[in-house]
């Protein structure tokens, strides 16, 4: 399954890709590429035109999306699922998406976006406890929200964002994996937590077993001419590190050809997992530099906040089920 969008808000391509891998027989990854636009539905005018005609402004941006789904009987496919539809729904009606962020308002936007995240984790919640088939499914989500000349990342779980310039891939994103944590009191060392077997085990999931809120890690970046932004599930950053990732983005051009080549690679290094990729190349033209002139002072160093809540851990791991409280 792919998906590929060009943005005319910039001169950026866009494209996904997801598969089912070699070991799974089922795909409960999900992705999502979509232009934001202005739109208008003219209902009646003495205008020269046709009634229900849709009028379109500029292109506000692009929403770039993965997610991650765990669970047996199909019901990590559920979660990730819902996870997208709820954010689509979501989306479609918040006047947020639609305007520039400046200073006093983005509080509010960082707030919205942390209300994307709790009100789908709530939805996977109640439609995990109506169903006994789908109980204690959950899923990963990181969303990137690019509005150039910056880009606003929404996360949690082990799914990634990347943003590749100058070679170097920066990892946006916290894994909030058991291992990770142990890496940072100490307990593990860096080189040890891919392989470690709490790498499969998330404290902070949508859904899952949480019986309230879950942390929605959010974090700003700056975009520049020839950055790359890459967004992926653990299926692919399991199997290909930064350094890699850098490597394979600056060999191929084409937005197609780097997800086709990293989910190549990732699937004869194993391929145990689903592999999901996306990846998009924004590139601020000249009228997208002009109309925020205004928001200059902005080029910061990213920011990053956090709500805080208690969650059970939720491992993607069978074998390690009875390891967890609960």
């Amino acid at each position: 399954m792919t998906a590929e969008e060009s943005d005319d808000f910039t001169v950026s391509t866009a494209y996904g890709a997801t598969d089912v891998g070699r070991k799974r027989e089922t795909n409960q990854d999900q992705f999502l590429i979509a232009k934001l636009n202005k739109s208008m539905l003219v209902s009646s005018t003495s205008l020269p035109m046709e009634t229900q005609s849709r009028l379109y402004g500029g292109e506000q941006g692009q929403l770039l999306l993965v997610a991650d789904g765990m669970g047996g009987h199909a019901a990590g496919e559920k979660a990730s699922s819902l996870a997208v539809d709820q954010l689509i729904r979501q989306l479609l009606n918040s006047v947020h998406w639609f305007f520039q962020v400046d200073h006093d308002c983005e509080e509010d936007f960082v707030d919205a976006l942390k209300g994307l995240l709790q009100n789908a984790h709530k939805r996977i919640l109640a439609e995990s406890a109506a169903n006994l088939t789908q109980q204690g499914m959950g899923t990963t989500l990181t969303m990137a929200h690019l509005m150039w000349p910056r880009m606003y990342v929404v996360h949690a779980g082990d799914s990634r964002c990347y943003l590749i310039r100058d070679g170097v891939a920066q990892q946006l994103t916290t894994d909030h994996t058991l291992a990770h944590q142990l890496v940072e009191a100490g307990g593990l060392k860096p080189e040890e937590e891919a392989t470690s077997r709490w790498s499969n085990v998330l404290w902070n999931v949508l859904g899952g077993r949480a019986d309230g809120d879950l942390i929605a890690e959010v974090r700003r970046a700056d975009l520049k001419e020839g950055d790359t932004v890459v967004l992926c599930s653990d299926g692919l950053h399991r199997y290909v590190d930064s350094e890699k990732l850098a490597a394979i983005v600056k060999q191929h051009k084409d937005p197609r050809a780097i997800c086709d080549r990293l989910i190549e690679i990732a699937n004869q290094a194993g391929g145990e997992d689903n592999i999901t990729v996306v990846v998009s190349r924004p590139e601020g033209g000249q009228d997208a530099a002009e109309s925020l002139i205004d928001h200059a002072d902005l080029s910061e160093d990213a920011i990053a906040t956090s709500i805080e809540t208690e969650v059970e851990p939720f491992s993607t791991d069978s074998s390690l089920q009875d390891t967890l409280p609960g």
